[in-house]
């Protein structure tokens, strides 16, 4: 069984979540925060659209090669605030994909740990792109039972992103999607394996 979700932000004109949902939407990642100091402004709202129509909701920080509790601090109190560590919430994500990093590994277990320290959440999903995974990312070093990866290949084959690791639950698959309810195109997202919604909602 597949489940099929969405990421969104700002660039994106969600008008109807019920008919997002309709459309087998069962999960929805938005963006809260960047760097520092980045707040998206659309995410409380859509925070409150998706829930309403029956969607889980998750939110996911832009990570910037700057201070690491600094950037744990910020997100943590913007998902508060959403409600988005809330039981039934999508783990939180960590969006790995700006350069400047060196090698990005030390932070990426450190960002984990002081957010597991800083809120009493285990769960975090980790996003990059296959070149990432391929090359940089070493997960090995910080996926433990509590992380999960997500990965962006657009090959137009949901699920199935042609690169493997057992911790690999999420596939974006298309960043151009057609949904119901969503002006324009939207990244569509996909469970790989085993992994359905279920795999990846706080406790």
């Amino acid at each position: 069984m597949t489940d099929y979700g969405i990421d969104v932000s700002h660039y994106n004109a969600v008008e109807d979540w019920n008919a997002v949902r309709g459309n087998g939407i069962s999960y929805a990642l938005l963006k809260v925060t960047e760097s520092t100091d980045y707040v998206d402004d659309t995410s409380a709202g859509y925070a409150d659209g998706a829930r309403g129509a029956g969607i889980a909701a998750g939110g996911y920080h832009f990570a910037r090669p700057v201070d690491v509790g600094a950037q744990v601090a910020h997100f943590a109190d913007r998902l508060n605030e959403r409600g988005l560590l809330a039981p039934g919430s999508v783990w939180p994500a960590l969006d790995m994909e700006a350069e400047g990093f060196g090698d990005p590994n030390p932070f990426v277990a450190d960002f984990i740990g002081q957010f597991r320290a800083r809120t009493g959440v285990a769960g975090m999903l980790v996003y990059a792109n296959l070149n990432w995974w391929n090359n940089i990312l070493r997960p090995d070093e910080w996926a433990d039972d509590n992380v999960l990866l997500w990965i962006a290949r657009y090959n137009g084959d949901p699920g199935n992103p042609g690169w493997a690791h057992p911790r690999l639950a999420l596939h974006q698959h298309s960043d151009k999607g057609v949904v119901p309810g969503i002006a324009g195109g939207v990244d569509r997202n996909a469970t790989v394996g085993g992994y359905v919604t279920g795999s990846f909602l706080v406790p």
